[in-house]
């Protein structure tokens, strides 16, 4: 090659090619450009840079359509796995000194997102600086696998069992849940102490998790009994369903860790508390890669580490 040559040095086409897979990934050039936290024209014209470094058409462009030449199908299966070789080199070469940074963009669900995982997540953000956190906060439900590519996702927190076999899941801990009732509901009521006691009293009911009937398991025995009910109030949040159970409209079946703070002031009561529901799983869920960034990379780890201790700090009281 001459001395004079002006074509691109390999860290800009790497940055070229990373532009291009962002774009055939997010379906638009002004997609890309709002991932990436750029310009439409700036993606456009790394586009168009890449097109004239290799020779070749990669996107056929209309004014309501994008769709990818041969030669663009073909350069965008290369330039995957040349990103990711890339990246894996890099890593390794940095090694233990691979600081994360960078933008994480997170899925948690409202109200575990909201409350319990908050502690976690400031201790991450205040051991590495770097990194900035979009933290994208759902209603929950059980079965609900975000859009990684589309929505440039990089991980999701789960509750419930994980269905989704695309993805790659990590049990971080258990919820366990329970039933409660204000005491104004139970007022002139014997105390529940069977599961079935509690068919017979006003309920209210998740409608993600459960709406008109709940297994519950005796801790000791293991003997199980379905509680079928017709609800009085039902919600798609945890936050509503713990205010109303706190007013006296009804009972409910919910996470333990919503409930220590309302339980030790005596504003709700455990009842029949030899039983329990089957404690939901915590996943935290990530699409499969051969080379994930550092900054997902340690905060797998922290959650890890600190979710756990964050569940059994909140529960211990009840």
């Amino acid at each position: 090659m001459s001395k004079h040559s002006t074509a691109s040095p390999p860290a800009d086409r790497i940055e070229l090619m990373e532009t291009f897979v962002r774009i055939v990934e997010a379906g638009s050039l002004s997609a890309a450009a709002a991932q990436m936290g750029t310009t439409q024209p700036t993606v456009s014209r790394r586009l168009q840079a890449l097109e004239r470094s290799l020779g070749l058409r990669l996107l056929q462009r209309s004014t309501h359509a994008m769709t990818l030449t041969a030669d663009g199908e073909r350069c965008y299966e290369g330039a995957k796995e040349l990103i990711a070789s890339w990246r894996v080199f890099a890593s390794e070469l940095r090694g233990a000194e691979d600081e994360p940074e960078g933008l994480l963009r997170v899925v948690a669900p409202h109200a575990f997102g909201q409350q319990l995982l908050v502690g976690p997540l400031s201790d991450y953000m205040r051991d590495h600086p770097r990194v900035t956190v979009e933290w994208l906060l759902y209603d929950s439900t059980p079965d609900r696998t975000p859009d990684f590519v589309g929505d440039g996702i990089d991980c999701a927190i789960q509750v419930g069992e994980v269905t989704d076999p695309s993805v790659v899941a990590i049990k971080l801990s258990e919820v366990p849940r329970i039933v409660v009732a204000a005491p104004s509901q139970m007022a002139g009521r014997p105390m529940p102490v069977h599961a079935r006691e509690l068919a017979a009293l006003p309920w209210l009911s998740a409608r993600n998790f459960y709406r008109t009937e709940v297994l519950l398991s005796h801790v000791d025995t293991g003997e199980a009994h379905r509680v079928t009910f017709r609800p009085r109030f039902t919600t798609d949040s945890f936050y509503a369903l713990r205010s109303a159970a706190v007013r006296g409209i009804g009972i409910g079946l919910m996470s333990t860790w919503m409930l220590a703070d309302e339980i030790a002031a005596g504003r709700l009561l455990h009842l029949a508390p030899q039983w329990r529901a089957a404690a939901l799983p915590v996943h935290l869920i990530y699409p499969p890669s051969r080379f994930h960034p550092a900054r997902l990379r340690r905060f797998i780890e922290a959650m890890r580490a600190k979710l756990p201790a964050a569940l059994a700090e909140v529960t211990r009281p009840v």
